[in-house]
C-alpha cells in the first residue's frame, strides 16, 4: 500500500542507476500518496510552471531527500517508490517561500532534507505498531521549526515570511469565480501553490494514477469549499485555496488509499475532508501567536486520528495490501 513501510533489503535502485531519478520522480507524487512517475511528472511540472524558484527546490528537496536516505541505508523498497522523497519536495518549496532564495536557503533545504530523512524513520517506528504511517509530519516538524527559528539568525532571515491565513477577516460572499478557482486551487496548495492553472496540471496527474484518486481529489476539494463555506471563511482565503488543500489530500488519503471502497468509506471519508477544513482554522490561530505555520498539519492529525479509529468500527474496512 502507498505511505507503507515495506523490509525488503534490495530492491531496483541496487540493479539500475536511473532508478534513483525515477524514485525522486516518485517522491513528487508521493505528496498525493501516488507513486506513478506519470502523477510524479505532471506535478513536477505544474510546479515548475508556478516559477523557476518553486520548481527548482521542489526538485532540489526531493533530490537530496531520497539521495540522503540512499546513503543511510534506507529500506530499498520504501525509496523505490518515492517514500523518502516527497517531505522533502514540501521542504524545499516551504523554505524558499518563507526565507526567499539565497545561499543560506539552499543550505537550510540540505539539512533539512537529511532531518525529514531520520525523522520519517523515527515516526514509521514509532508508528508501526498503531498501523499508520508517517504521511507529511516530517515536512511540517522540519521546516516548521527551520522557518521559526530563522529570524533569530542573521545571515538566514532576509524578511517576512508569506502571510499566515487568519480565520477572523474577511466576507463571506462567494461568487462563481471565486469557486472554480478555490477547486483548482486547493490541489495546488498542497504545495503550496495559489494558482488555479498549477492545480488543474496536478488534477491531471493524479488522473493517471486512476479514476478513484482523482474522483476523491475532487471531492475532497468540494467538501473543503462547502465546509469553508459553511462555516463563514473569509471570500478570498477560499479562493486561494488555503480552506481546501487539507481536504484534498485527507480524500485521497481515506477515499481513494487507506480505506476500501465501499458506502460507509466514503462517508467516513467526506466527513474527514470536512473536519480538517475546521481543523485548519484552528490550528492556523493556535500557530498565529508565535508566528508558526500550518502547513498539512490539519490532514496528518485528522488522518491519523480515523485510521486509528477503524479497527473499532465494524462497519468500516481498511484497503487490502
Amino acid at each position: 500500500m502507498t505511505h507503507a513501510a515495506e523490509n525488503g533489503k534490495r530492491g531496483p535502485l541496487d540493479r539500475e542507476p536511473l532508478a534513483y531519478l525515477a524514485a525522486a520522480l516518485r517522491g513528487v507524487g508521493q505528496v498525493d500518496l501516488q507513486p506513478q512517475l506519470l502523477t510524479g511528472a505532471f506535478i513536477l511540472a505544474g510546479l515548475w510552471a508556478a516559477g523557476w524558484k518553486v520548481g527548482l527546490f521542489a526538485t532540489l528537496g526531493t533530490l537530496l531527500s531520497t539521495a540522503s536516505a540512499y546513503a543511510l541505508g534506507a529500506d530499498r523498497g520504501s525509496l523505490s517508490r518515492g517514500l523518502q522523497g516527497y517531505s522533502g519536495c514540501l521542504t524545499g518549496i516551504a523554505l524558499v517561500g518563507s526565507l526567499g532564495h539565497h545561499p543560506a536557503t539552499y543550505v537550510l533545504t540540505a539539512v533539512g532534507c537529511v532531518l525529514c530523512t531520520v525523522l520519517t524513520a523515527a515516526l514509521t517506528t514509532l508508528l508501526g505498531p498503531y498501523g499508520l504511517t508517517p504521511l507529511t509530519a516530517p515536512f511540517c516538524v522540519v521546516s516548521g521549526v527551520i522557518v521559526l527559528g530563522a529570524p533569530s539568525f542573521a545571515r538566514i532571515w532576509h524578511g517576512a515570511p508569506a502571510p499566515v491565513a487568519d480565520p477572523t477577516s474577511g466576507d463571506t460572499g462567494i461568487t462563481f469565480s471565486d469557486l472554480w478557482h478555490a477547486f483548482f486551487a486547493n490541489v495546488s496548495q498542497v504545495f503550496l501553490v495559489d494558482s488555479w492553472y498549477v492545480g488543474l496540471i496536478m488534477l491531471a496527474g493524479l488522473a493517471c494514477a486512476g479514476v478513484r484518486v482523482v474522483l476523491w481529489a475532487a471531492l475532497g476539494s468540494v467538501a473543503g469549499i462547502v465546509a469553508a463555506w459553511a462555516l463563514g471563511a473569509p471570500t478570498a482565503q477560499i479562493s486561494a485555496g488555503i480552506y481546501g488543500y487539507n481536504a484534498v489530500l485527507v480524500g485521497i488519503a481515506l477515499g481513494a488509499v487507506f480505506l476500501a471502497g465501499t458506502g460507509w468509506n466514503a462517508g467516513y471519508a467526506l466527513f474527514g475532508a470536512g473536519l480538517s477544513t475546521g481543523l485548519t482554522a484552528a490550528i492556523t490561530s493556535f500557530f498565529a501567536p508565535f508566528g508558526g505555520h500550518t502547513f498539512t498539519w490539519p490532514f496528518i492529525l485528522t488522518t491519523w486520528a480515523l485510521l486509528a479509529a477503524v479497527p473499532q468500527l465494524p462497519r468500516l474496512r481498511a484497503a487490502t495490501a
